[in-house]
């Protein structure tokens, strides 16, 4: 009997000290995250056309806040030109600010979590993976 209990003993040890070091990063996570909400609100992510003529400023999410023309490309009176000019310098804004956001976003998660995974590599099929492995497969059997 002695010994069972000694072995109960060490892995409610284990399981507690492990449940400390996971709320341990929830509370850090959840801490940072009024920070990170308003660092969000406020990423700003601009981009130049090659030629400088388009100016394109994005938010976090790559919503458009707002394009300057340069007066220049009143000269080429070229719309369709204009027109992919504009919509290249949004794409690369919105490119850059998708990369900023996961890089900002990925600095308070949990080193090494699914999600940062996630983040970076936009693959969900692993997120799922790994959500699945986590839960002996049970999502596996579901679908």
């Amino acid at each position: 009997m002695a010994l069972a209990e000694s072995v109960d003993r060490e892995a409610n040890r284990a399981l507690r000290a492990r449940f400390d070091e996971v709320y341990g990063q929830y509370r850090r996570l959840r801490s940072g995250l009024d920070e990170l909400q308003t660092r969000l609100a406020e990423l700003r992510i601009t981009e130049r056309s090659d030629d400088g003529q388009v100016t394109a400023t994005v938010g976090a999410r790559g919503e458009l806040i707002a394009v300057e023309l340069s007066p220049a490309v009143y000269q080429a009176r070229d719309a369709r030109a204009l027109s992919r000019k504009i919509t290249t310098t949004v794409h690369r804004a919105t490119a850059a600010a998708v990369a900023a956001t996961q890089e900002l976003v990925a600095g308070y998660l949990p080193a090494g979590s699914g999600s940062v995974d996630f983040l970076r590599s936009g693959d969900f099929g692993a997120l799922l993976g790994r959500a699945d492995a986590a839960f002996g497969g049970e999502g596996e059997r579901r679908g």
